[in-house]
């Protein structure tokens, strides 16, 4: 029986376990990236763990996320990061380089090797052929320090390619069309990897674009053959050496097709609030547009902006039109601006901003009360570009533009009249003067920390007997946006958890944190996907340093699941979900001599002390997983393994 893409690359790296749907496999990871929201906390993890170097083959701390400096923190975290990479030996991408993400396609990306990173994205790099998985900051801490990593065995389901996308139809609607047919939760416990006859028609950063919002299922990563595409691209980027070709087999087996003719696509765009909330494009009438912002690790690319600035030439933007552009990358601003097509894009009245992720995590470009604002973005969150009743759009850069021009959301394949064709240069503009390897003369580096920089929180052991408050109740689809909000004001305080703490729920509940303090400890109650969304293992941590003991709902993001885990408090699901709406806030719930029943994998009994009734739960935990459990975390299981 032949092999797909995923069975060849972790048959290389697998270290435990069978590869087997279900099972507990670990695999050896070869590379590792931090960007400055997250890479604070995961090198003080790292720090704590006790080891001198880090083991991977590479590892790469990009600042991308906290380039906004309105006071000291940020530019004391890039301090601390710049000083720390260069002592531990890991590869610093200063500020203004670009965005993790497409930073890491164009200068450190290789074929069939392992990538974790700390940013939900990081499946960008299957685009190049990587099995690239997001995941928390202290996976990526132990993972430095040469552990593997684990996870369940996910199905792996082939996206089958076939025909080819009409003028103005673009990568992005092909995952738009998936996020349309399967939902946000579609991809959960998935691996996405694509195939098929149109795979020669799409350049690696269009792979790019479908793989990054693979995310945006839910699934735990997804992937594209390495072949003469990639070849091409990593040619232009003076890396052919890189390149290995990677494949599936004829016979490879799956456990899920689909299929997708690119012949029959048109314009896609996801309405407010959700990347799954799909129509398309001509179907919506009479919009007008105030904003419309192009760029982030999504639709950042050479491609992107060439096309951008192509059909921009010549035309001027309305006067109630606000168009801001973020470059991915340095290489893709020299490039662009060397080739004339910067020039087109400025002189059509569209302002530029910095090469990093900007308005993408509400960092500046906050449109106005209740503006409509279309994004080339991934996420379109309730309140993530800032404003809370803004109404966000996701779309490709050819919808942007056409609707920037016209005022209104329109579809670009009526709005222009020819096609342009966009091709890859032979050779980018390669400058890589902002990427700083680590020092030769590591014991002479000094560390220097900056007072926003608070001590690392470590959480106790659990005790086989929790009885605490139910502290908040919530819905469906609850995002860690809202469980830990982003934006200029708070993203700051990432390296200081007594104080981001304050801000755990406050767009849901203003009052979460105060009701917090006081109890002590407590758990929440939440709906299907919980923590959907980013890697951001602050909405675990900040909770757990709030006392939080456990979370109870329908079901899971994987990752916010994990980051759960690792910082000792349970992720807990409803056996009978319709018990969901009998607890309420306030309620007293006591779980009791229930490690047993953990290790078992048996169902938990849970007594609703204000309501005089007992349901039952289950964790789905692996006997590691139980172990980092009753340990406190994953650091302290890692320590005390040692």
């Amino acid at each position: 029986m032949g092999k797909n893409l995923i069975q060849k690359i972790i048959e290389k790296h697998l270290v435990h376990g069978e590869i087997k749907k279900g099972s507990e496999i670990a695999i050896k990871i070869d590379q590792t990236l931090t960007q400055d929201a997250t890479g604070t906390m995961a090198y003080l993890q790292f720090e704590a763990i006790g080891i001198q170097k880090v083991k991977t083959e590479l590892s790469v701390s990009y600042v991308d996320h906290n380039t906004l400096q309105t006071g000291f923190e940020n530019a004391d975290d890039h301090r601390f990061l710049r000083t720390f990479a260069s002592k531990y030996g890991i590869y610093f991408s200063a500020p203004g380089n670009g965005i993790c993400h497409q930073v890491h396609l164009e200068r450190f990306g290789i074929p069939g090797k392992t990538l974790l990173g700390s940013d939900s994205h990081t499946p960008t790099a299957g685009g190049i052929g990587m099995l690239a998985i997001g995941v928390g900051g202290l996976e990526i801490a132990t993972a430095m320090a040469g552990y593997p990593f684990y996870i369940n065995m996910p199905e792996i389901v082939l996206v089958k390619l076939r025909g080819k996308l009409r003028p103005y139809v673009s990568a992005k609607d092909i995952i738009l069309e998936l996020l349309r047919r399967l939902t946000v939760k579609g991809g959960v416990g998935k691996i996405f990897e694509y195939g098929g006859e149109a795979l020669k028609e799409l350049s690696v950063p269009e792979r790019a674009t479908i793989t990054n919002m693979g995310a945006e299922l839910g699934a735990t990563t997804s992937i594209f053959p390495s072949d003469e595409v990639t070849c091409e691209f990593l040619k232009a980027e003076g890396r052919e050496k890189d390149f290995i070709r990677l494949t599936a087999d004829n016979d490879a087996q799956y456990d899920e097709v689909i299929d997708i003719d690119l012949d029959s696509l048109e314009p896609l765009i996801a309405c407010p609030h959700s990347p799954d909330n799909v129509v398309k494009v001509k179907e919506l009438k009479d919009i007008s547009v105030d904003q419309v912002c192009i760029g982030s690790c999504t639709n950042s690319s050479y491609k992107d902006l060439v096309t951008v600035a192509k059909l921009l030439k010549g035309k001027k933007l309305p006067q109630y039109v606000s168009l801001v552009i973020s470059p991915g990358s340095k290489q893709v601003m020299e490039t662009i601006s060397k080739e004339g097509y910067l020039n087109d894009i400025i002189s059509s009245g569209a302002r530029i901003l910095e090469n990093a992720c900007g308005p993408c995590i509400g960092m500046g470009q906050s449109p106005a009360s209740g503006a409509v604002s279309l994004r080339t973005y991934n996420r379109n969150f309730e309140g993530r570009s800032g404003t809370k009743d803004a109404k966000v759009y996701l779309c490709s850069p050819e919808v942007a533009v056409a609707s920037a021009l016209a005022g209104r959301i329109t579809d670009p394949t009526t709005f222009f009249k020819e096609a342009i064709v966009i091709n890859l240069p032979e050779k980018f503009v390669i400058n890589d003067n902002l990427i700083f390897p680590p020092s030769e003369n590591p014991e002479k580096v000094e560390i220097i920390r900056g007072p926003n920089i608070a001590p690392l929180p470590v959480a106790k052991p659990l005790e086989e007997r929790l009885e605490a408050s139910v502290l908040i109740k919530v819905g469906d689809n609850i995002t860690t946006d809202h469980i830990m909000p982003a934006g200029a004001k708070i993203l700051p305080l990432r390296s200081n958890i007594p104080a981001i703490s304050r801000y755990v729920f406050y767009s849901v509940d203003e009052n979460f944190y105060e009701r917090a303090k006081k109890a002590g400890s407590g758990f929440i109650i939440g709906g299907e996907n919980y923590g959907q969304g980013s890697s951001r293992e602050h909405a675990a941590l900040a909770p757990m340093y709030l006392g939080i003991k456990a979370v109870i709902a329908k079901s899971f993001a994987r990752i916010h699941r994990s980051n759960l885990i690792n910082f000792g408090i349970l992720p807990l699901v409803f056996v009978n979900p319709d018990v969901f709406g009998s607890i309420d806030n306030g309620d007293i719930l006591v779980i009791s001599n229930y490690f047993d029943s953990l290790s078992k994998n048996e169902e938990i009994r849970i007594y609703n002390k204000s309501k005089d009734f007992d349901f039952y739960v289950k964790a789905n935990l692996t006997s590691r997983q139980v172990e980092i459990i009753k340990s406190g975390g994953l650091l302290n299981f890692v320590k005390r393994s040692d």
